[in-house]
């Protein structure tokens, strides 16, 4: 007798008896729902990989005396162009634009402080674009940048850091029998899903449905003629969850019959439990685990339900989304059609490493007839990725090379297709590409400009990509021309 009740016991050890404790433990089921949120990760001595290209120009009447300083002021151009990228990372563009100076005198020009250490650097070239380049790649760190920014913020009473909002969180959690085998539709459970709900709300977060956004999906969709889709379809149509949180809990059930009174005892043990998070803005899995918990169970199978969403619960903390929200860069596959040669899709790689949200891009495969494949570090959100492509890059390449000359084709998760399509041939491309000012130079900040044209031939060379800005530099009075009674008026 007594060493079958020491093997009854040994299976339930740990769980909350049917007999005797039951009122304990109907005590403990009504106590709020507390979970045990992840700790944050330690603060890191973080740092980001950039490639930047630095611009000179090479008719200034100091480099003609002395080459070695045009090299130093190329390399100072490089590191100032890696730390404005980095600044990007954090600060929409047109606000970096609008406060450049500012931006420039606190950030930029510490590239001894930020720039943690230069990776490489190209040979200086001087290109038929009538500029000298320097390519350059270095590590920047990245908690100096986000504290002088939000330093800034708050001296300057402008508002620089980006603005990230609450994300929609959706959820879904199935449970399944672990006993009658894995061909067996799991079911989704409400009890753990609202536990989870509660914990993601508690962070000030909005709990999205994915289902309720796919009925009205159809619903638009329908509305719609054919094929023909509605101009304000994108906009108007609901927008799905920012995150994805899906977990899965597998359950058996054990039963002993108790020798002293004759009672038949059932728990419900938890065999194992797995939980993944999808970024469903790049279809990127930015978290995943998988437990085997040991001596788990319960008496009743909602108690034990409603431990799944604490214990998937206690995976996520308010800064795993923060952190992730305010990641300085995604990946993205950008795909090009139509390249006519291997050599323009070098030099296209060298446009994209002069524009601003491009921290990193890798030339990966070339196809002539098909698709040339482009790996890129992209600074910014997946939802404002498609606009940032057009303004910062696809606008910035047609204005250099021919509008309509590149288009976007497509935008799915985290791939990108581009279109090549103007009437130039590859010797004529590659010409339009060499000789013309960088795209970049498109959607420089004035500032910056000043400080890089040092001549009335280079000026020329910048209005065929930027005439807007260098009419407004143009128009600005020199130094010297203005009156000293002009002066006194002004100060």
């Amino acid at each position: 007798m007594q060493i079958l009740v020491a093997l009854v016991a040994a299976v339930f050890a740990g769980g909350v008896w049917l007999c005797g404790p039951v009122a304990a433990a109907d005590k403990a089921a009504k106590k709020p729902l507390e979970i045990q949120a992840a700790p944050a990760a330690e603060e890191k001595d973080a740092f980001i990989v950039i490639t930047a290209e630095g611009l000179a120009d090479p008719n200034a009447d100091a480099y003609k005396r002395d080459k070695a300083l045009m090299i130093e002021d190329l390399r100072r151009d490089a590191k100032s162009q890696i730390l404005e990228k980095a600044v990007g990372a954090y600060v929409e563009t047109s606000t970096l634009v609008e406060n450049y100076t500012l931006i420039s005198d606190r950030v930029l020009s510490r590239s001894q402080g930020l720039i943690k250490r230069v990776i490489k650097e190209s040979e200086p070239w001087i290109g038929e674009d009538g500029f000298a380049h320097m390519l350059m790649k270095a590590e920047v760190s990245v908690v100096p940048i986000t504290e002088a920014l939000a330093e800034m913020s708050r001296g300057e009473r402008v508002a620089l850091l980006k603005e990230y909002g609450n994300p929609r969180v959706s959820v879904a959690i199935f449970i399944r029998d672990a006993e009658r085998g894995p061909d067996v539709v799991t079911e989704r459970s409400e009890i753990a899903e609202n536990v989870l709900k509660e914990h993601i709300k508690s962070f000030g977060y909005r709990v999205w449905s994915d289902e309720h956004v796919d009925q009205l999906k159809a619903r638009f969709e329908k509305k719609t003629d054919g094929n023909a889709v509605e101009a304000t379809l994108t906009a108007s149509a609901p927008k799905a969850a920012d995150f994805s949180i899906m977990g899965e809990a597998k359950f058996k059930t054990v039963s002993a019959k108790l020798p002293a009174s004759g009672l038949t005892v059932t728990k419900y043990v938890l065999t194992s439990w797995s939980v993944k998070c999808m970024d469903n803005h790049t279809g990127e899995e930015i978290y995943f685990n998988n437990q085997v918990p040991k001596k788990q169970s319960w008496a009743d199978e909602d108690q034990a339900i409603e431990e799944i969403g604490r214990l998937i619960g206690g995976e996520f903390s308010r800064e795993f989304f923060e952190e992730h929200l305010q990641a300085p860069s995604k990946m993205f596959q950008l795909e090009v059609a139509g390249l006519p040669s291997y050599d323009l899709g070098q030099l296209l790689r060298k446009e994209f490493i002069g524009l601003r949200p491009v921290l990193n891009i890798d030339f990966r495969e070339f196809d002539k007839t098909g698709l040339s494949l482009y790996e890129v570090e992209f600074s910014g959100s997946r939802g404002n990725f498609n606009d940032l492509l057009v303004s910062a890059i696809i606008e910035p390449l047609n204005q250099k090379v021919g509008q309509g000359a590149f288009s976007l084709e497509s935008a799915k998760g985290n791939v990108v297709r581009l279109k090549y399509s103007a009437p130039l041939d590859a010797a004529a491309l590659t010409e339009k590409l060499n000789t013309v000012a960088p795209a970049a130079l498109g959607t420089a900040a004035p500032a910056r400009l000043k400080e890089i044209i040092k001549s009335e031939e280079t000026m020329q060379k910048v209005a065929e990509v930027s005439p807007e800005i260098v009419k407004k530099l143009s128009e600005e009075p020199q130094p010297g021309s203005t009156t000293g009674l002009d002066a006194v008026k002004n100060f």
